[in-house]
C-alpha cells in the first residue's frame, strides 16, 4: 500500500497560500477569538484584513476585485480559517460562496461592477437570507413572499439564523413570487422594511 502526503498534491503556489493564511490565523484570530466569543461581540476587523489579503471570493475574477485563485486554493483557505475559528470561517465563506458568487454568476453587469470589488476587500459585508423561523433552510416550504407592483418589487417575509446579517450591508435573500418560483435578490440594509436584529442568547 502506498500512501500520498495532501502536499504532494498542492502546487507550490497553493502551498503559499495555505501557509500564508496559516500565519495570518494564528497571529491575528487565535489570540483574540475567546475573548469577543465570551463576551458575545463579532470582531468586525478582520472582515477587511481577510479581504486586504485576498480570501473573501479569492476565486472571483480580479477585474470583479477578486483574486481569481482556484477551488483547490479556496478550499485551503477556509480549511485555514476554520482551524483558527468556525465563526470567522462562516464569515468568509457566507460572502465569498453564497453572496459574492451568485452576484457574479446570476448578476447583471451594473450589480458585479457595484458589489463584488467592494465585498471582496471587506468594505462591505453580505448575508444570504434562505432559512425562516418555521421551515428552517427548505426553500419548499418557504414563506417569504415577492410581488411586483407598479415596477417595484415588494418583499415580504421574515428570515432568522443568518450568518452576518446584523453587520451585513446588503442580503440575497431568497423569496417565492406569484407563481411560486423561487427568486433570489439583493436587499440593501437601507431600504424601506429592511431590518436585521441580533438574536440573543435566549434565541429572540
Amino acid at each position: 500500500m502506498t500512501t500520498t502526503k495532501i502536499d504532494d498534491l498542492l502546487t507550490e503556489d497553493q502551498k503559499l497560500i495555505r501557509d500564508s493564511v496559516r500565519d495570518w490565523v494564528n497571529r491575528n484570530v487565535k489570540p483574540i477569538i475567546d475573548d469577543y466569543a465570551q463576551n458575545h461581540r463579532y470582531p468586525e476587523h478582520l472582515m477587511k484584513e481577510m479581504g486586504e489579503l485576498g480570501l473573501l471570493g479569492p476565486f472571483i475574477p480580479e477585474e470583479y476585485g477578486g483574486a481569481g485563485l482556484d477551488q483547490i486554493s479556496y478550499g485551503l483557505i477556509m480549511q485555514e480559517l476554520e482551524a483558527g475559528d468556525s465563526s470567522i470561517r462562516s464569515s468568509a465563506s457566507v460572502q465569498s460562496s453564497l453572496v459574492m458568487y451568485p452576484i457574479y454568476y446570476f448578476g447583471n453587469e451594473e450589480q458585479k461592477k457595484k458589489y463584488l470589488p467592494k465585498l471582496a476587500t471587506g468594505e462591505m459585508i453580505g448575508c444570504f437570507g434562505l432559512t425562516e423561523p418555521n421551515h428552517g433552510s427548505d426553500p419548499g416550504s418557504m414563506e417569504t413572499k415577492l410581488s411586483k407592483q407598479n415596477g417595484n418589487y415588494i418583499l415580504n417575509g421574515a428570515k432568522m439564523w443568518i450568518t452576518n446579517s446584523p453587520i451585513a450591508d446588503i442580503a440575497v435573500v431568497w423569496a417565492k413570487d406569484d407563481e411560486g418560483k423561487i427568486r433570489g435578490l439583493i436587499v440593501e440594509k437601507d431600504m424601506r422594511g429592511f431590518s436585521a436584529p441580533e438574536i440573543s442568547k435566549n434565541g429572540h
